[in-house]
This record gives C-alpha cells, structure tokens and sequence, in this order.
C-alpha cells in the first residue's frame, strides 16, 4: 500500500452564494472514506486512516468489480431513509441490524489506472470518477450535482431536508489533510461532534443509562457542553454504547469544572458522538440535543471549541 492520503475538508461558511467555475453537491450525512484498489486489494479507510473494510464487505466486493487498475476514489458512506435523505443514524444503525445496506458516495478520484492525478482540476477528477462508477451501480453512487447557483442549491437541500450543500471550485487541486477555501460548506442543519465525559442512571423504561454529558476542548481542557437524553432510537443502539463506555468508566470529571450534574458515571475522554442540535444557549450549551450516533472515524483531540462552528 503506498501511502495513505488523507482527506481533503470543508470550510463551513454562514451564507450560500452564486460564482462562475463553482459547482454544488449534495452534503451527507455519514462516515467519510477512502477508496484504494491494489492489484486485487480493497481498503476503505476513514478519515483517520483507520482501516474499515471489514465493516462494509459488500462495498468492498462493489469496488473490487469496478473496471480498470488501481484507483483511489474520496467519498462518503451512508444510509438513505425512505425519502432518499442521508440519514447518520441510520449508518449507526447498521452496527446492530446488518440488513441496513450502506452506499458508497463517491465525489472525487484521486487516482486512476494507477496514476495519481490530484494536482489535476476538480473538473477533471470529477470526468474520471463518473467513467469509473456506472449510473445504475446500487452499492456505489455518484455524488449529486445540484445546481450551479449556489443559493437554488441551499432551497432545494432545505426543501429535501438534506444536511446541507457542499460548493466546490471546479479549478481547484486536491489538498490532502487540509480544510480548503475551495471547498465551502453550507448546512441546513446542525450537527457536530462531541466527546462523551459520563452518563447518568436510566430512569423510566429507559435501560442502560439516561443521558450522556458531552463536551468540546477549550485550549486543552474539556468544557462541558450539556446533557443529552434523546435520539436512542433502539434498545440495541442503548446496550452497544454502554457497553463502550464500560471500561472507560473512572472516579474523576474530564470537564473542567465539572457540571454540577448528580449521581454521573464519568468516563475518560475517548469516545466521539455525533449530536443535532437546535442552536447554542448565550452560556454556551446545546439547546434541544439529541443523538445520531458514535464516530470511530474521528478522534476526541479534533472536537474543539473553537472549531464548532467549522
């Protein structure tokens, strides 16, 4: 294996616009990943260049059919609802019911036939993924063009109830591990990332734990971001993320102060969930939490303060 990339990211902006040269894709909402076929090996690898392909054997199998040599193909892995909306949930869910198919979305190729052609325009790069993917592959999907006016995409992602829009100049070059002004993102809805410090009891039929307590890095230190007791859609979601918290369960608060929250199980700092949210309080907490899922593809150090809006 050569050696691994890392991908490129996003710069969230406040408002969509309208530019000559850019282009507008739909925004998902699941686990980015990596594509390299060499020789007659498939890796998928998440954006923390953690090997996953063992999670999606039968993308894996998709992949390796695809015609040509080696590739190298960006993209993002989810599951559709019914209305054909990237739901991140719905990925968690596949953990625990394997008759959940997750789809490969693919919106870059980084290499083709064995040539790496990242300094190439992403007009280009865009031309030699769709000769790779076919239209009608049902594990693996073209990323979705939505308009080139930026503010007619952003309606029709409301609209959709789609996360948002994704603009990209078509000009640009590919730049591994770096959050880009060439590629801006627009969200409908808020989500972001938060590590897990403890949890409180279950109450009611509620099995497991209650709620869990979360919060960012803020020069170094875990500030506490509040309480989240909604989105547990499953009792199997409840028991696969207790059973994660348990060995990291220990006496002392990570938040710096502590919450002044009663009987908490505090864990140390490692595991990473994905929360939609309503807005931030003027205090600087989540108002109308709920939870979407775990994220192994990200690490606890990158969910920071001061990123939160990024």
């Amino acid at each position: 294996m050569k050696e691994l990339i890392r991908p490129m990211m996003a710069t969230l902006i406040r408002k969509p616009f309208s530019r000559s040269g850019w282009v507008h894709e739909e925004k998902y909402d699941g686990f980015r990943a990596i594509a390299y076929r060499r020789g007659k090996n498939i890796h998928l690898y998440s954006r923390n260049l953690k090997d996953v392909s063992g999670d999606f054997p039968q993308i894996v199998q998709a992949l390796a059919r695809l015609a040509g040599g080696d590739f190298v193909l960006d993209g993002e892995l989810v599951v559709f609802d019914r209305e054909g909306v990237s739901r991140f949930q719905l990925l968690q869910q596949h953990e625990i019911d394997h008759r959940i198919q997750p789809i490969f979305v693919i919106f870059d190729c980084l290499e083709i036939n064995g040539e790496q052609i990242m300094t190439k325009p992403l007009a280009e790069r865009r031309k030699a993924m769709e000769i790779m993917i076919p239209v009608n592959s049902p594990l693996l999907q073209r990323s979705r063009i939505v308009a080139s006016n930026g503010l007619v995409a952003y309606e029709t992602a409301k609209k959709k109830g789609w996360e948002g829009i994704v603009a990209k100049d078509e000009s640009s070059s590919y730049e591994p591990g770096k959050r880009t002004r060439t590629w801006l993102k627009v969200k409908c809805r808020m989500e972001s990332e938060f590590v897990i410090g403890g949890y409180t009891p279950p109450a009611g039929h509620r099995t497991h734990f209650g709620a869990l307590l979360v919060g960012l890095y803020d020069h170094g230190q875990l500030r506490y971001t509040g309480k989240v007791g909604t989105g547990y859609s499953e009792q199997g979601l409840l028991r696969v993320i207790a059973t994660k918290m348990k060995p990291l369960e220990t006496s002392t608060s990570a938040f710096k102060p502590a919450p002044q929250e009663g009987d908490v199980t505090w864990v140390h700092p490692r595991l990473v969930a994905q929360i939609a949210f309503a807005e931030w309080t003027k205090d600087g907490k989540l108002r109308q939490p709920a939870f979407l899922g775990l994220r192994y593809d990200k690490n606890p150090s990158e969910c920071q303060w001061r990123g939160r809006d990024r």
